[in-house]
């Protein structure tokens, strides 16, 4: 008896061992195990018992102890990829540490400059009052900062026409160009908003104080050097604003390095001003420590060297040292500093665009963080740390946005040897008409003729330019964006389309808001830090009768948005879009049209006018408002910028007058549209103002705001919500952020209501965004039972203002129930007391 409990307590041992916590796996079992992982790092009970039947070598293993292999498996390799993202973070923290560490040797090399020079100018002022009484002492000083802002380097004769020569100025070019990224050649001074860390863009900082316009850029990437430098000297790829980049001659140097002598052409941004061509030497080496260089300059009389070409109708620009010094980092990577420095010819431009070539901040938002920020995306590219839908390949999409923007930049500036030639006006030089009557040159040699009219044709592009002023470009190019309906008309869209089918649509009449349907944006691609996107918009026709084939069918728009992030640093504001059909070939013609908006530097000559005047001054439309002397708000006071339309249309020639009366009239109305949706969102309209109207528009948020809370108040005799402050900016601050969801829909006769704003709660619960908010109608929001309490309740709520809406459930865009304890519906009158919309709060909301 005592022996057989002796045998039972073993076997109960042995069993306890055998699902412990510790089981030790032999190689082949944990080979079959690793192969089930690979498949399925989570399998389920059934799949892990049906391993165990499967693989005789796992028979004396217990499914428990499987299942515990798979957990500590999956935490092995959250760990491994946890230490892995910090050796990164790591790596980049010691490399922006060392950058860092360098830019505080020269930071503090500046600052023993200026104490030398500061000591020398007092020194100077002493003598020169000591030894005079006269103001002599006023031109020394001017003369020694006249100095100091244009230093003059005398270059030896050099004969520049053999390697020798060129290998002469490509080492001064490199010395100087070395001082400027390392040194305090020039004096840099930090751009406001550029904060340097592991995940930003780097330190980017603008001259002060020198000949020309300069700027810098110091960042990190995660390629190698020799990879950095192929996608840098790639300029046209990344530069949006380079026409053509020729290399005209090859010489290799005695070190290993080569120098190139190259022909640039580059875009002007807008139609008031000509483009700019630089002839320049193009030097690139390796340095003791390995570091790649790749320094250029412009060849000029002062310099020697051979004669760049002629180009008609641009304006020679000069590059004074630039260029890209590229250090490999430890862990892999580079360190990338960027020097741009250019004389733009500022005198050659009209008077009200010097500030914009005068820019450094201009120059570093437009090229030198345009460099970075391209091989930053082509790192994460690489890494596959970028996923694009549509099944389209980065690299393709990276196409797309450049296509777009160059057919953008060739309607803008027109060149006669791409085949444009001007039209006559009709007496009116506010709209310029352009055509090119030679397609194939101007769409590329890899589209056919089928695409154009069989009997002859071409591109007429119509295009305008105005100043705005008070008027922030991102928040009008992202209305432009969400808001087609305000300025475009369908009619036109339908032409613009009809190029791509083989019956062309008839010439419309041009006429303003005749857009009646709704668009739906679809993301493409984005870059990393979200300053630029693609998307694809889909204009719906069903508005239209089904006999009318040509508007009744959906259009496309690829279209290219830049820009709209006001906190962000952007060049300009940026709404490009092209007719595309659905097939979205990766050769798909584009021609390109639509908006850029130039921020220029804010005046300070204190005028108050917040018009927006047309450069022509011929669109001038209401009088200048004086802004009131309590406004506090002083950022935007002032703010000036060029705004630049460009349309595009194909023509067949015997229908050529008649497309350009459609086009100049459409971009007129355009124009006023603008000038219209401009006063109405100007920051100088945010306070209610006493007078007369403005012209009818969508309200404004902060008014629309006041309105919806006012009216609250009156129906019900309570607040929506406890106000802390009276001011405008403060009312929108708490409504935006309410618990409750509250929304706003449309109220039109024989019209489905459609929403047209919602608090962030609001969204939240319909699961969308601004910008698609407006393609959301009521009845698809409210099931069955709430669509007829709504309806018994419509009358009521129009007589005495407001109705209570029992608990129900209510459907998001993505289709999922939510539910809600109680809803209440107003309408919002206006400051004249007219209905102006339907408000609806959401209590107590929750997803079912």
């Amino acid at each position: 008896m005592a022996l057989c409990m002796q045998r039972d307590s073993a076997s109960n041992k042995h069993m306890h061992m055998d699902c412990g916590k510790y089981v030790r796996y032999t190689p082949e079992q944990v080979e079959a195990l690793e192969r089930v992982y690979a498949e399925c790092p989570k399998p389920s009970s059934s799949r892990r018992q049906q391993l165990i039947r499967e693989c005789p070598i796992l028979a004396n293993i217990e499914p428990k102890q499987i299942k515990v292999w798979f957990q500590n498996r999956r935490c092995r390799e959250k760990q491994r990829k946890e230490a892995s993202r910090l050796q990164t973070v790591n790596r980049k923290l010691t490399a922006m540490n060392k950058l860092l560490m360098e830019e505080n040797d020269r930071l503090q090399k500046q600052v023993s400059q200026l104490v030398y020079d500061n000591g020398y100018m007092k020194q100077q002022i002493h003598t020169a009052s000591a030894t005079t009484t006269d103001n002599s002492c006023e031109s020394v000083v001017l003369s020694g900062q006249h100095q100091q802002k244009n230093p003059k380097t005398q270059h030896p004769q050099w004969d520049a026409n053999n390697p020798a020569g060129l290998l002469a100025i490509a080492q001064e070019t490199l010395a100087e160009f070395l001082s400027k990224a390392t040194g305090t050649a020039v004096n840099w001074v930090q751009m406001i908003g550029m904060k340097p860390g592991p995940d930003s863009i780097g330190i980017v900082a603008v001259s002060r104080n020198c000949s020309g316009v300069a700027a810098r850029a110091c960042g990190l990437v995660s390629l190698e050097p020799s990879k950095v430098a192929e996608i840098l000297k790639d300029r046209p790829s990344w530069y949006r604003d380079c026409r053509c980049l020729n290399v005209l001659s090859v010489v290799p140097t005695g070190n290993g390095g080569t120098i190139e002598l190259m022909y640039m052409q580059t875009y002007a941004p807008t139609t008031l001003a000509a483009a700019r061509d630089f002839w320049t030497l193009r030097y690139t080496t390796s340095l003791e420590d390995g570091s790649l260089v790749i320094c250029e300059r412009s060849l000029t009389s002062s310099t020697g060297g051979p004669t760049g070409p002629p180009a008609s109708n641009l304006v020679r620009a000069e590059m004074l040292p630039s260029g890209y010094l590229i250090r490999s980092c430890e862990g892999g990577g580079s360190i990338i500093h960027i020097v741009d420095h250019v004389d733009l010819d500022v005198w050659s431009v009209p008077e009200v665009l010097r500030p914009l070539y005068e820019s450094s901040k201009f120059l570093a938002q437009k090229l030198t963080t345009a460099a970075l920020r391209h091989v930053r995306q082509i790192a994460h590219e690489s890494s596959g740390e970028v996923h694009y839908g549509g099944g389209r390949q980065p690299a393709v999409l990276r196409t797309f946005s450049q296509r777009l923007c160059r057919g953008f930049n060739d309607a803008v500036n027109g060149f006669s040897d791409d085949g444009w030639s001007l039209m006559g006006n009709d007496g009116v030089e506010d709209v310029t008409i352009a055509i090119n009557s030679s397609p194939n040159k101007f769409f590329g040699s890899h589209y056919n003729a089928s695409m154009l009219p069989a009997f002859g044709g071409g591109v007429l592009c119509a295009k305008a330019s105005m100043l705005l002023q008070n008027v922030p470009p991102a928040l009008l190019v992202r209305f432009l964006r969400e808001h087609r309906s305000e300025w475009a008309d369908y009619g036109v869209d339908a032409y613009s389309s009809a190029c791509l089918k083989a019956s062309p649509y008839a010439v419309p009449c041009a006429r303003p808001s005749g857009f009646p349907s709704s668009q739906v944006i679809l993301p493409l691609a984005h870059t990393i830090e979200h300053e630029e996107f693609l998307e694809v918009v889909r204009i719906e026709g069903h508005a239209f009768p089904p006999d009318d084939v040509a508007l009744a069918c959906d259009m496309y728009l690829l279209q290219l948005c830049s820009g709209v992030d006001e906190n962000a640093i952007g060049a300009c504001a940026q709404l490009v879009f092209a007719p595309i059909d659905e097939s979205f070939a990766d050769d798909a013609l584009l021609l390109p049209s639509g908006f850029r908006i130039i921020p220029l530097d804010p005046k300070t000559d204190g005028l108050a006018s917040t018009r927006t005047l047309d450069l022509a001054s011929t669109m001038e439309i209401g009088s200048s408002n004086v802004r009131p002397a309590g406004e506090s708000d002083l950022n935007d006071y002032n703010l000036r910028s060029v705004l630049t339309i460009a349309f595009q249309f194909t023509f067949e020639n015997h229908l050529r007058d008649n497309v350009a009366v459609m086009a100049r009239q459409y971009v007129r109305n355009v124009v006023r549209s603008v000038q219209r949706v401009a006063m109405a969102i100007a920051p100088s309209r945010l306070g209610a103002q006493s007078g007369p109207k403005s012209i009818p528009g969508p309200p404004e948020a902060l008014t629309l705001a006041r309105w919806i809370c006012r009216s609250y108040r009156l129906h019900t005799c309570t607040e929506l919500f406890r106000v802390e402050s009276t001011s405008g900016d403060a009312i929108l601050k708490q409504l935006w952020h309410h618990s409750d969801a509250i929304l706003c829909c449309s109220i039109k006769t024989n019209a489905s209501p459609v929403f047209t704003f919602a608090n962030q709660a609001g969204l939240d619960m319909l699961e969308t965004t601004l910008v698609a908010l407006q393609d959301i109608v009521l009845d698809k929001v409210l099931d069955e039972a709430g669509r007829k309490v709504l309806c018994i309740e419509f009358s009521k709520i129009m007589q005495q203002g407001f109705a209570y809406l029992p608990a129900g459930i209510c459907v998001s865009s993505m289709n999922r129930p939510v539910s809600y304890e109680q809803a209440i519906a107003w309408k919002v009158m206006d400051d004249d007391d007219s209905n102006h919309c339907l408000a609806f709060v959401f209590m107590n909301w929750s997803f079912v």
